[in-house]
């Protein structure tokens, strides 16, 4: 299959992902929902690093690219990755497309992204934007302060702790999920105080307002509320032509809510993760939403499978095979190794 030397390097499975919806170098068109769906080892990096260098070849501004990942080094190294690629695409070509990796200043965590875009529309949320952010250290001061104003921590029966306490709001924020659900499914111990952590919380949520900060939940809920507003929603999602997001298995509600909100039919957006790596619902994780990813659009995203890998052998594999199979619902795939058989899992 010919292709451009740039993605010679990459399997076919891998390349189906890399161009899917791209046209040639007369300009990139802006394709339907796409899921990749990477099994361990297959890749999932450089494959979306490429993808996102050959948005750029054929025709996409940088300048119009958002890349989400889960953490500031993820993002860091998939414009490294991206940069190299361009590089090597741009060695062949000439003239020269125009723009540079090291161009797309839209890339970064969700808190980030969601920092910025709030301090650009802070006063059609009803927020300062020179609001200040808290750390997580700052924001259980803040909690604890409120909790001992209402006389929480004097009580008879001990009362949560901070830490404990703000791990509790921060779920239910961002699971969006009712509080009481929250402390049956994650904190039972706890449940015979919900009146009073509603007290808190709220307490809590008003505080932070009168003093013009922000936690970090806060970050992705005020987000989430521009994305609910239409007009604003569309003002953001008219600034990038491609939405690229990172680990999509371990995105919580709040952020499943906000990508929705950007890109309602799906178009332009492109999202990498494993259903079987999904581990930290403690985090408010939610596996569901890679899982009906594809039926949240009409028609269904398109989805590609990387089942190539290339850190283990086949005996491992076969492992990790049978223990996939097993789960009562996910997206089939089968790894594979071209590695010479080595021992088995012992």
């Amino acid at each position: 299959m010919d292709c451009q030397p740039y993605l010679r390097d990459l399997n076919d499975a891998q390349r189906a992902a890399v161009e899917y919806g791209i046209s040639d170098a007369k300009g990139a068109q802006i394709s339907g929902p796409l899921l990749v769906i990477a099994g361990a080892g297959t890749g999932k990096t450089n494959t979306l690093a490429h993808r996102v260098a050959h948005l750029i070849v054929t025709g996409t501004l940088p300048e119009r690219l958002l890349l989400l990942t889960f953490t500031r080094r993820a993002a860091e190294e998939m414009i490294r990755r991206a940069q190299r690629i361009l590089a090597a695409a741009w060695a062949k070509s000439k003239p020269k497309a125009s723009g540079a990796a090291g161009e797309i200043a839209w890339s970064g965590t969700f808190h980030a992204i969601g920092n910025r875009l709030l301090r650009e529309h802070a006063e059609r949320v009803g927020l300062d934007p020179s609001f200040t952010v808290l750390d997580r250290t700052d924001s259980e001061d803040r909690l604890n302060l409120v909790r001992n104003d209402l006389g929480l921590a004097k009580r008879q029966a001990r009362f949560p702790r901070k830490n404990t306490c703000l791990v509790i709001y921060s779920q239910t924020v961002n699971a969006c999920c009712p509080l009481a659900d929250v402390l049956k499914n994650g904190f039972p111990w706890c449940a015979e105080w919900e009146r009073e952590l509603k007290e808190l919380f709220r307490g809590y949520v008003e505080a932070k307002q009168h003093e013009n900060v922000l936690d970090y939940d806060d970050l992705l809920l005020y987000w989430a509320h521009m994305m609910a507003e239409p007009a604003l929603a569309r003002l953001v999602a008219e600034r990038f032509d491609h939405v690229l997001v990172d680990e999509y298995q371990d995105t919580n509600a709040l952020q499943a809510q906000i990508l929705l909100g950007m890109r309602r039919d799906g178009r332009g957006l492109t999202v990498v993760g494993d259903d079987a790596q999904s581990i930290y619902s403690f985090r408010a994780a939610m596996v569901r939403n890679i899982l009906d990813f594809p039926k949240r659009f009409t028609p269904p995203a398109h989805v590609v499978t990387l089942e190539q890998n290339y850190r283990s052998t086949t005996p491992i594999l076969e492992a990790c095979n049978a223990v996939i199979a097993q789960a009562a619902e996910g997206f089939r795939k089968q790894l594979f190794s071209n590695k010479p058989s080595g021992r088995g899992p012992s």
